[in-house]
């Protein structure tokens, strides 16, 4: 099994300002420091990050320059018919377009994404993993009612059910970014600690943690999430999740020289 010391230096190679240039979290370093705007360009971006990266971000490229340079401006504003015809992998227009729809409904009519979010804090934790769990479940689960009756499967394949079981990959990358501050995440959001989080487990972070012993399930689901971060608390309790960078660039770096 890799050691501490091993990881620690992972992370101290790959979390840095270059690791931004090549990732979604781009996006909201790039939108100065309204905070509205932080939570919209990573709530979006995180719904898209599947795939090919180099795909995916120029498909956010192409989202957000509908917006032009004012995303909490076009959401709040509600007209987005800019975004017919506009669709990525399972994904329609029918599937996005209500999540801008609803997006526009919560900022208009609440304090956004953070106070919903963290309206799920309330919920009862029976052990480590259920704050992330809690809170992301809450989430969707207003995203659910909220969703017309247009909507199909790339709607739920964007912002899925955590009780089927799964990783909740990006909506636990969209919480890293929120509630980590680092030189990579922005740490705008103080209602839960990072040692909390859930790591966003990926393809790549999943091969690497097998490779080097941290995780023995086979499947990339939550029971996988579960295993992995009882070792990552054991290297750090207090922020677990800042390994994330360590497995994942690591990972598809190695991914280029195979």
């Amino acid at each position: 099994m890799i050691t501490k010391t091993e990881l620690d230096k992972l992370v101290e190679k790959y979390e840095t300002v270059d690791f931004i240039k090549d990732d979604p979290i781009q996006f909201l370093h790039k939108c100065g420091k309204c905070k509205e705007d932080i939570e919209l360009y990573g709530f979006i971006a995180s719904l898209f990050a599947y795939g090919n990266r180099k795909v995916f971000i120029k498909k956010l490229e192409e989202i957000f320059k509908k917006a032009d340079g004012d995303i909490s401006g076009y959401v709040k504003n509600g007209d987005f018919s800019s975004l017919k015809g506009i669709e990525y992998r399972f994904s329609k227009e029918n599937d996005i377009i209500p999540i801008f729809q609803i997006l526009s409904k919560l900022y208009n009519e609440s304090k956004g994404l953070e106070e919903l979010f963290k309206a799920g804090n309330s919920l009862p934790c029976y052990d480590c993993n259920d704050k992330a769990k809690n809170i992301i479940k809450t989430a969707v689960e207003f995203f659910y009612e909220c969703a017309p009756n247009c909507v199909g499967r790339g709607f739920y394949h964007m912002i899925p059910n955590p009780n089927n079981g799964g990783a909740m990959k990006r909506m636990n990358i969209f919480l890293r970014w929120m509630v980590r501050k680092s030189p990579v995440d922005l740490g705008i959001w103080h209602f839960i600690k990072p040692k909390d989080l859930l790591i966003p487990l990926d393809v790549h972070v999943a091969r690497v943690s097998r490779s080097k012993g941290l995780l023995t399930r086979k499947s990339n689901d939550f029971k996988a999430v579960i295993e992995l971060m009882s070792k990552l608390r054991e290297f750090c309790p207090d922020d677990p999740v800042k390994y994330d960078f360590a497995m994942f660039a690591f990972g598809v770096e190695s991914n280029k020289k195979a």
